[in-house]
């Protein structure tokens, strides 16, 4: 996992990522400092999961009460495994030999239960991998047919079948997209891009909770401090990250300008609370 670490080939980091500039301390050491940043941002795509919970307020009951629990129990899992995992494989290893390694967790069970425990490791993290894959496919799905319903992705992704009324159509359309992007992709170019992606869109959502009325305890602390830090993560990724990003950004907004002035009034349809075409 190369996400934090130098800039050896092979590992997760972005393509043309050569890591973070040094600078010499104090006691005349070299430190690292915009790595934390740098790494954190990387990284954050592993902790996107949890706002893909939201996404099903329509298929759960009671959403108002049971997706704050979920999300609360699902962040709160991840960020207690994720500090273990992280405490024992630097305990075991070190940080010098986990960041110059593809796989220090596989290594780190190797060094304490042997090389025939390294296979339960990869194992259980294929398993995870397609966990992930799992949870991507009912978030992006989903938030593909709120798009398809106010015309902003074609109407056929807004169809429901079955008596569950599942978007079928959105989920093996959002399947096929991941699956051709794994197979041709560069993922160390995906991750940085994914990252600032997902950070953009939450700077987006704080900046959207300023507008909240009511008697939210979090106004307006939460969303000033969370649209802060998601520029911030934003801004340390590297270079080419950030500027696919912007590039995506932009010509999605010259698209969603052109629809705007040249497309009918009633183009977009039925308003995404509304009834969705069956």
């Amino acid at each position: 996992m190369r996400a934090a670490g130098g800039g050896r080939r092979g590992g997760l980091a972005p393509r043309g990522w050569r890591g973070p500039a040094s600078r010499p301390g104090a006691d005349g050491r070299r430190r690292h400092r915009p790595g934390v940043l740098q790494a954190a941002g990387l990284l954050f795509f592993a902790f996107a999961g949890y706002a893909r919970i939201a996404t099903l307020g329509e298929e759960v009951r009671d959403p108002r009460r049971t997706i704050p629990r979920a999300v609360v129990l699902a962040l709160g899992t991840v960020l207690v495994l994720y500090l273990v995992v992280g405490v024992v494989v630097l305990g075991v290893l070190g940080p010098a030999a986990t960041a110059a390694s593809d796989a220090p967790v596989a290594q780190a069970a190797t060094a304490v239960w042997g090389a025939g425990w390294a296979w339960v490791v990869r194992v259980a993290a294929g398993l995870a991998a397609l966990g992930a894959l799992l949870n991507l496919v009912l978030g992006i799905s989903r938030t593909g047919v709120a798009m398809a319903r106010d015309g902003h992705l074609p109407r056929r992704l807004a169809s429901l079948a079955g008596p569950s009324s599942v978007p079928r159509t959105a989920e093996i359309t959002v399947g096929v997209v991941v699956l051709v992007v794994v197979l041709v992709g560069d993922l160390r170019s995906a991750i940085g891009f994914s990252s600032f992606g997902v950070l953009l869109y939450y700077a987006v959502a704080n900046a959207a909770a300023l507008t909240l009325r009511g008697d939210w305890g979090g106004a307006p602390v939460v969303p000033v401090l969370g649209l802060a830090g998601c520029l911030a993560l934003a801004a340390s990724l590297p270079a080419g990250a950030v500027l696919s990003g912007l590039g995506v950004v932009g010509a999605g907004l010259a698209v969603h300008l052109l629809r705007s002035r040249t497309g009918p009034g009633s183009r977009s349809g039925k308003s995404s609370r509304g009834e969705p075409p069956r």
